[in-house]
């Protein structure tokens, strides 16, 4: 291998590629990126086992190659490189040079990088993935003992609806028309690699690929049951409170200030004009708010867990939002101002 390449060219590359890698892992190459240099360009791959992201760049390709090379080292070189960077494989020995600098690195076998490419897709569409995931990417579970809520359950057909849970909070949103495919669980640490903008998507029952320019990444899915989320969905709620996004979101957040607990269970009673917040925390104290709202109802006490209200509202634009109730014990249920976005969020104890 013997190469040159623009600096910006390679630290773009190696960045986007090295956010799948893993900064701990106990398989070394799996701390390398592939670089595979031919036909005028270098491509650049990383991988975690479960996704794999490749980008391809321009280079002045001398002699063609392969090799692998540790993510985070070439990574720093590139990025304080002060112009065109060389890359040759001489007597064994890897070679990066730029001015009067000179690095020798340890390199691992391209054979044994493992790759994700391999196999066939069902269904390929164009679409803003990153859009329709985006307002239900915070539901997500963080429980690992429940594996299939670890990302968003997608689903194509007439109605396309993208959807997370984590059994407090449930966001589902509705997208464009999709060529129909069995329902799919892509997992967390895809949905945060996903790039902004149109996107061409490839799905199967095992991988997902996203393409996007010369950007690659391919991911396994969770192999899980994703649960039945309509049920969850409350359908005759007549309670209906109307309040300003901002307004609640930052009372709930100024009455939580009493309390140190991660639950923070902020207790709203409902009235005609208005809802009351209160915190009690057994070691500060207790803390009261109350703002405007539109309710016509009878009162009504409920409780919710104060950093989930922030969650659930914050996914709303700024502006009148509206919470649907049945009782104190049931899921409630939030809208306003995003068309095709639902929103549940359950009660909590007070």
């Amino acid at each position: 291998m013997h190469l040159v390449i623009r600096k910006e060219d390679l630290a773009r590359a190696v960045g986007a590629v090295a956010k799948v890698v893993e900064s701990r892992t106990t398989i070394p190459i799996l701390s390398n990126i592939l670089l595979d240099a031919g036909d005028g360009k270098l491509k650049v791959t990383g991988t975690d086992l479960d996704i794999e992201a490749s980008t391809s760049v321009e280079a002045t390709i001398n002699v063609p190659g392969r090799l692998t090379v540790n993510a985070k080292l070439l990574g720093d070189l590139a990025k304080k490189a002060t112009g065109d960077v060389t890359m040759l494989l001489e007597n064994e020995k890897f070679i990066v040079k730029y001015g009067r600098s000179r690095f020798t690195l340890q390199t691992l076998p391209a054979e044994d990088f493992p790759s994700l490419t391999s196999g066939s897709y069902t269904a390929e569409f164009d679409i803003d993935l990153a859009a329709l995931f985006a307002p239900v990417s915070f539901a997500i579970s963080t429980e690992e003992t429940r594996y299939y809520l670890n990302g968003v359950y997608f689903r194509g057909g007439d109605t396309s609806v993208a959807v997370a849970t984590d059994g407090h909070r449930l966001a589902k949103h509705v997208g464009p028309i999709l060529p129909a495919f069995d329902g799919i669980i892509v997992p967390r640490k895809t949905v945060g690699l996903i790039p902004k903008g149109t996107v061409t998507v490839s799905v199967s029952a095992t991988k997902i690929r996203i393409a996007s320019g010369d950007l690659v990444l391919t991911s396994k899915l969770i192999d899980g049951t994703f649960p039945d989320y309509e049920r969850v969905i409350p359908r005759s709620n007549d309670k209906v409170v109307t309040v300003d996004r901002d307004t609640i979101m930052k009372a709930a957040d100024r009455v939580a200030t009493v309390s140190s607990e991660r639950g923070r269970a902020v207790k709203m009673t409902i009235a005609p004009g208005s809802v009351r917040l209160v915190v009690n925390s057994a070691d500060a104290g207790t803390a009261e708010d109350e703002i405007e709202a539109e309710y016509s109802g009878e009162p009504l006490d409920i409780g919710f867990n104060a950093q989930y209200v922030r969650d659930v509202f914050g996914t709303l634009p700024v502006g009148p939002v509206s919470l649907a109730l049945a009782d104190s014990g049931s899921p409630a249920l939030v809208t306003g101002g995003a068309e095709g976005l639902t929103l549940v969020i359950m009660p909590c104890r007070v």
